[in-house]
Formats: structure tokens, C-alpha cells, sequence
């Protein structure tokens, strides 16, 4: 069930960054105000697709079983919420990489889990406490609350299996590092990044983070994204698949509380490129 406490979106819509810095207060960053979603949405442009796939319970509903999941332990929550959320809002790339969609989901559909999730110390701009850095609601793809997780699913994802994208999402600081990163942007990098990290977590290396992180500065400065592109080739997606899995939104059901959904089926990753970084990035690890 929705927060009490937020009025009620029907559907999303594009929210431009200094509309929503003005709706931005210290207040609402503090989780003292509740943002004034009347007018959020009269500054706010509605999509031009009307399809079902952009109505905003279904992720609302995936938000607070989120709360109501991980309410001991917030951080947890992103290897959880980032498939789910994936798999709820079932958009391209280029929709994606629109801002104002971002945006609106954090001011006008879910600002509550925002502050839930990111009102630390360690999470506030200057290091302060008592508010959240105004890059979880408007900030960058990395940055930024929702596209975060949405992003990270997208690029660790091997068609339509999670597994990977959980473990990409398993470490905050190491996530937004590799978001940020080109080189993750081809998806056999991304994939033997996240294996390996998932190695160092199952054998409960000492370190894990350290060097989660090492591995990740190694791969970036030894490599460019052409470089890894002409040791490990890869296939192109299957965009048709990916389109028909869109256009399915509407009579999707939910997606599951307890187990992986599943994502567009448009072709895993060649399995030869991965295990050659895989052994490449083994080498630097040691």
C-alpha cells in the first residue's frame, strides 16, 4: 500500500532538473515536508505515449515492499529493488537516459523512499547529516535514486537473467563507480566485472570491497572500451525482442516478490568473451 503521507500519481511524466530544484527544499530533503505534488505535476509535461507501462502504482507497490523488506538494513535494498524495477518499468535506452522521467519518480511518485534510502551522513552533500544530497532526486544516472538502480540492471543484466545485476548492486560505493564507467557500457566488461566480484563475495575474501574497487580502477586505466570490444567481441542486441517485451508491459503481471523476474530476452553475452576477461581481470586481481 502507498504512503499515507504521498498523494497519489496516476501516471509519470517528465519533470525538467530546474523545475524540480525549485520544489527542491531543505524540508523535503529532510523528510520534514511533503513535496507539493499538485503543483510538481502542473510544472511537470506528460508523456506523449499513454501506454499502461508508465503507470506509477506498479511502482509504487515495488518501493514500499522495498520499506517494508530492508527497513533494518537500507542499503540491502538495491540488489533487490534494481531488477524489480527494471522489469516494472520497461522502457529503451534513449527513454532512459531522459532525466525528467527521474526526476518525477522521485519528486511526485516516491520522494519518501529517496529519504528512506539515502538520509545518511554519509550520503549528504558536505558530509552533514539531517538531509539528502539533492543528487538522489535530480542528480546523475549514477547518482541519482532511481536511475541508479534501473541502470544498473540494464548494464549487468545477461538478457533477460538478474543474477548479475544483484551482485553489481551489492556494494554502493562500487556501483556508482562502475555506472560510471564507459567501459561497462559493453556488456561482456560488465558481466566479467560482476563475476568476479561475485567470486570474491562467495569465497568470502577478506578485502571484497577493496578490491571490488582496485579491480574496477585496473580495468579502466588498462583498457579502453574499443580495446575490450576487440578482445572480447560481442552480438548485438535483438532489438525486436527487446521492443515486443515493451509492448507486453500492459499485460505483464507483477513482477515477483521472491524470486528473479525476468528480463527482456534479446541475447545473452557470448560466453567466450566473458570468460576472456574474466581471466584477464583475474590477472588483475593478483
Amino acid at each position: 500500500m502507498s504512503n499515507p503521507h504521498i498523494d497519489t500519481v496516476d501516471r509519470l511524466g517528465l519533470l525538467s532538473a530546474d523545475a524540480a530544484a525549485n520544489f527542491l527544499t531543505d524540508g523535503i530533503r529532510a523528510g520534514r515536508q511533503r513535496p507539493p505534488t499538485m503543483a510538481i505535476q502542473r510544472a511537470s509535461l506528460p508523456l506523449e505515449d499513454r501506454s499502461a507501462r508508465w503507470e506509477a502504482a506498479p511502482i509504487r507497490e515495488i518501493v514500499d515492499e522495498a520499506v517494508r523488506r530492508f527497513n533494518a538494513s537500507q542499503t540491502a535494498a538495491d540488489a533487490w529493488l534494481a531488477p524489480r524495477l527494471h522489469a516494472t518499468l520497461r522502457m529503451t535506452r534513449a527513454e532512459a537516459a531522459r532525466p525528467e522521467i527521474w526526476n518525477f519518480l522521485a519528486l511526485a511518485v516516491a520522494p519518501d523512499y529517496v529519504v528512506w534510502r539515502h538520509l545518511d551522513a554519509g550520503n549528504t552533500a558536505g558530509g552533514s547529516s539531517g538531509k539528502v544530497d539533492s543528487t538522489r532526486f535530480i542528480g546523475p544516472d549514477h547518482r541519482q535514486a532511481f536511475s541508479r538502480l534501473w541502470w544498473a540492471a540494464e548494464m549487468f543484466r545477461d538478457g533477460p537473467d538478474y543474477r548479475l545485476a544483484e551482485v553489481a548492486c551489492a556494494d554502493e560505493k562500487l556501483l556508482e563507480l562502475l555506472l560510471g564507467l564507459d567501459v561497462v557500457g559493453h556488456k561482456p566488461t560488465a558481466l566479467a566485472i560482476a563475476r568476479i566480484v561475485h567470486r570474491l563475495i562467495e569465497s568470502s575474501v577478506s578485502r571484497t570491497d577493496e578490491l571490488g574497487l582496485a579491480l574496477t580502477s585496473a580495468v579502466n586505466i588498462a583498457g579502453s572500451t574499443l580495446m575490450y570490444e576487440a578482445l572480447a567481441p560481442d552480438d548485438l542486441p535483438l532489438q525486436d525482442a527487446l521492443i515486443e517485451w515493451i509492448d507486453q508491459a500492459h499485460a505483464a503481471p507483477a513482477v515477483p516478490w521472491d524470486r528473479l523476474p525476468d528480463g527482456p530476452d534479446d541475447g545473452a553475452a557470448r560466453r567466450t568473451s566473458i570468460d576472456t576477461l574474466t581471466t584477464m581481470f583475474e590477472r588483475f586481481i593478483a
